[in-house]
This record gives C-alpha cells, sequence and structure tokens, in this order.
C-alpha cells in the first residue's frame, strides 16, 4: 500500500471521511495543515498536472463564493499566486506519494494514483463536495 501525504484543513469533515476511506483500504496517511505549509509555485503547481486552472479552486473559500475571485478568468500564475497567498482557496485535498501528485478527491483519481481496483471506491459516495449549509463557507479554524 501507499504513503500518503494528505494536505488537508484541520477541522474539515470532508477531509477526515476521505483519510477513513484511504486508512480502510490499507494505505498509511501522513497529515499535513494546507493551511500552515510553506507553498510555494513550484511546489504547488505539481498537484493539478493537467486539471483546467477553474478546477484547483475550493469552490466553498469564501473569496469565491463572495464572487471576488472567479477561477474562470484566471490564469495559472495568477492561481498560484492567489493559493499562496490564501491556501483556503486551494480544493482539498491535496495528496502525494513518491510518484503521484493529486488535487481533490475524485474517486477515479485517487484509484488511479494508488494502484486501486475502481470498486473499492465505488460505494464511498460523494466525499468531496461540502455537505454544510447551502451558505457555509469554509473559513479558517479557530486557533486552540
Amino acid at each position: 500500500m501507499a504513503r500518503i501525504y494528505f494536505y488537508e484543513k484541520p477541522g474539515c469533515i470532508n477531509n477526515t471521511r476521505q483519510k477513513k476511506i484511504l486508512r480502510n483500504a490499507g494505505h498509511e496517511i501522513i497529515e499535513r495543515n494546507l493551511l500552515s505549509e510553506s507553498w510555494t509555485a513550484d511546489r504547488l503547481r505539481p498537484f493539478f498536472a493537467e486539471k483546467p486552472v477553474a478546477d484547483w479552486f475550493n469552490r466553498s473559500a469564501p473569496r469565491i463564493k463572495s464572487g471576488e475571485i472567479i477561477p474562470e478568468r484566471i490564469d495559472a500564475g495568477q492561481a498560484l499566486a492567489l493559493m499562496i497567498e490564501d491556501p483556503l482557496l486551494i480544493r482539498r485535498p491535496l495528496m502525494a506519494t513518491t510518484s503521484h501528485y493529486l488535487c481533490g478527491f475524485d474517486t477515479d483519481e485517487v484509484t488511479a494514483m494508488l494502484g486501486m481496483a475502481p470498486q473499492q471506491l465505488s460505494d464511498v459516495g460523494d466525499v468531496e463536495s461540502c455537505k454544510q449549509a447551502s451558505d457555509h463557507t469554509c473559513k479558517v479554524p479557530d486557533a486552540a
């Protein structure tokens, strides 16, 4: 099984569910706080591979929900700069193994990245979209 570096927002219900799914499949999870990582453009860019720039963004981020940032109008360089400044904009989770990078928890992409049979994740449902109230926006967790 794989060792997965899992960059998450602490307290995110979906990230907790995603980690449980991966652990139950036998993978080792190394948890990292997406919000406190020292991101650079070179370090962040591989996670997005060939995805369209608009798909790099967390649609629940306050700056996107408010209309301040419209992902479809942003190029790759601008997106990376914005995400380094405000990591809440990054679509979660980011996952890395020794040879693969992934943004988001699309089950087809996850199974391909980890060499799992597609049916291993076929019954988990949507574990990426935020299930909070429709007016919910993704916020930075309170400091403990």
